[in-house]
């Protein structure tokens, strides 16, 4: 995905410019959850989240490393009493992006979020792999690896595929299939930070 006509600093574009990202959580802890994305080496860290647990109706800061000095991206649940829940994000300076929104009823029997761009209008969707797996997931074993395809208006632009881990959840992020650059990177980043904040705790 390219990021060259979104913002203007030099650093942030380099991390948002990633086709390849690895993905995963730390070990969960009682008091906070720390999630981490990587660049393709799997070593650079290229964003970090650190978040009260069970508090995602907080606003959500993405990081650019551990040392939490430079935010690049906002996720804030815009309603705490929508069950569906709608993700804004935003950029630092107050940039509206987009948002995520999870289908609440669909999601209980296969995880769906829908991509809402800048103008608010649905673009496209994150979606579990297929309802016969997610069913199996839900009811025979949670040990079966999740994978979810990402779609900008019916064509698919990247792919999530989940690595076993017994303890946490792990994903390799694939948008090199976004030749045209229609999905914008940050809310690519941005969704890949909510499967782990929200899907994650419902392993």
């Amino acid at each position: 995905m390219s990021a060259s006509s979104r913002g203007s600093d030099s650093t942030a574009l380099t991390r948002f410019s990633g086709d390849h990202y690895y993905a995963k959580s730390k070990f969960p802890s009682f008091f906070h959850d720390q999630f981490y994305i990587y660049g393709p080496d799997e070593e650079s860290v290229r964003f970090f989240v650190e978040q009260k647990a069970f508090k995602l109706k907080e606003a959500i800061k993405v990081y650019s490393d551990e040392s939490k000095q430079n935010v690049c991206l906002e996720i804030q649940a815009r309603d705490v009493m929508d069950f569906s829940g709608t993700y804004d994000v935003e950029t630092p300076d107050g940039e509206y992006v987009g948002a995520l929104r999870r289908k609440g009823m669909k999601s209980l029997v296969r995880d769906e979020w829908e991509i809402l761009d800048s103008r608010d209008q649905v673009m496209g969707k994150v979606q579990e792999d297929s309802t016969a797996k997610a069913l199996m997931r839900r009811f025979l074993s949670d040990l079966i690896p999740q994978t979810f395809h990402v779609e900008i208006d019916g064509e698919q632009v990247g792919i999530f595929e989940q690595r076993f881990w017994p303890f946490s959840p792990r994903y390799d992020i694939d948008f090199s299939i976004d030749e045209h650059d229609r999905l914008d990177p940050r809310l690519g980043v941005a969704s890949i930070v909510l499967l782990l904040a929200i899907e994650g705790e419902q392993d």
